[in-house]
């Protein structure tokens, strides 16, 4: 099985200056960080891409657009499931001190916890006072798939990746540490940051080479590389696509390294008017999230 080839090394998705929609495209800069850009209202612009970001064979256009809105490079409508990894940084298992999993640790997260570049986190009334709830912060590189994917091996894993973006998964650990199943305390809606930029499988060619790291109000918390996956992209690919397709438009949160808060002595947590700013190398790129707390409920539906 041959790599999946795009046309486009760097994608991005938009509300364009010019007409007011959504559009995707690829930044005439191949060196801005459109986080940060978007975050300093710098401006942005970007070849319109013709199709889908799905579509290997969507083209890039000489047609150059400004970015009004930086948008998650795919939308809910392109998303077919959400699955992460949990505990799957050895330095992370080591600082949680935690015994390394021996099968990777998996759980799903609904769409609508799902938002993008300069969106704000919300800690929900569930998960408040944050100083019990403990809101956490996780920089994470995402698996994007792009071909049906059943039963694939290691060998032949990144043959099925479209490319790769960024997240950040908000966690409550109060929440998690109460069960064995995480999804509620990391499912909230409006708390996992995805982007800035979806970057082709062809300028990543070693997913295991990525630097990731997390700032939060000025200061470094987290600074660590792919290199420290337990389960690598490969053998994550492989094992989640066993008995089970991955369809395109499937997305992997493939876990995250040391430095979260709630190991830490005293526990930091997040709060109301934080800023966190998770940046991921090899060209994907900065997600910049305030966060807030959500301050009453919305009325049931009837």
């Amino acid at each position: 099985m041959a790599p999946i080839q795009t046309q486009w090394s760097r994608l991005i998705r938009f509300v364009a200056v010019e007409t007011k929609r959504v559009h995707i495209g690829q930044p005439v800069d191949h060196n801005l960080d459109v986080g940060i850009a978007a975050a300093n209202r710098q401006p942005i612009r970007a070849y319109e891409i013709v199709g889908s970001a799905l579509d290997p064979s969507a083209q890039v256009t000489n047609q150059v657009l400004t970015v009004d809105v930086l948008l998650a490079p795919l939308s809910n409508d392109e998303i077919k499931i959400v699955r992460c990894l949990g505990l799957n940084y050895s330095d992370h298992a080591a600082e949680a001190k935690l015994a390394k999993p021996a099968f990777p640790i998996l759980f799903y997260k609904p769409l609508a916890s799902l938002i993008g570049p300069l969106a704000t986190v919300t800690i929900p009334k569930v998960a408040q006072p944050p100083k019990e709830h403990l809101p956490d912060y996780e920089v994470e590189l995402v698996i994007v798939i792009g071909k049906a994917a059943k039963n694939v091996s290691e060998a032949d894993a990144l043959d099925y990746v479209l490319g790769y973006t960024g997240a950040n998964d908000v966690s409550f650990r109060k929440h998690q540490m109460a069960v064995s199943q995480w999804g509620f305390s990391k499912g909230f809606d409006n708390t996992n940051p995805l982007g800035p930029c979806l970057v082709s499988n062809k300028l990543i060619p070693d997913p295991q080479a990525v630097q990731l790291k997390l700032t939060l109000n000025g200061n470094v918390v987290q600074d660590g590389t792919t290199a420290e996956q337990i389960f690598n992209v490969r053998q994550t690919v492989s094992f989640l696509s066993q008995g089970t397709t991955l369809e395109p438009g499937s997305i992997i949160l493939t876990g995250t390294p040391k430095g979260v808060g709630f190991v830490k002595n005293p526990p930091l947590y997040l709060k109301h008017g934080d800023k966190m700013v998770v940046w991921l190398g090899s060209g994907i790129g900065s997600l910049v999230n305030d966060v807030e707390e959500e301050t009453s409920l919305p009325l049931s539906r009837l």
